[in-house]
């Protein structure tokens, strides 16, 4: 079984290619294997403004704490030999555009502190991983 997940909210910017804008984003936790943390950051973009930055598929999440974190853009569609599609954003995508990031780089709690301290007192939207 899984260990608890922790979700919660932040502030930071968004930078693609030198523009930088404010966002907010979710982080979400668990457990991860050994003494691990697995951290999932998602947010979400205009379409049209990322495409007028010249937005492709990968930014740059300024968060809270100052780190600077890829995020990256996967839609799930496939070219016709099957495999994954590069994550290209284009003007045929849905007008809001999600960027996710995974970081596993934390390996105790005060490095978890240190880089999202988002966690902090966010115990009470703690919920059990079914």
């Amino acid at each position: 079984m899984e260990k608890h997940i922790v979700k919660a909210d932040g502030n930071g910017a968004i930078d693609v290619n030198g523009q930088v804008s404010p966002v907010t984003y979710t982080v979400s936790l668990k457990q991860g294997t050994g003494r691990s943390y697995e951290v999932d950051i998602r947010l979400m973009a205009p379409r049209d403004w990322l495409l007028q930055r010249g937005f492709e598929r990968d930014a740059v999440l300024v968060s809270q704490s100052g780190a600077r974190i890829p995020i990256y853009h996967h839609d799930g569609r496939r070219h016709d030999d099957g495999n994954h599609y590069d994550g290209r954003l284009d003007a045929a995508d849905t007008i809001s555009i999600e960027l996710t990031a995974r970081d596993d780089s934390c390996t105790s709690e005060v490095d978890l502190m240190r880089k999202y301290p988002e966690f902090d007192g966010a115990d009470s939207r703690r919920t059990e991983r079914l």
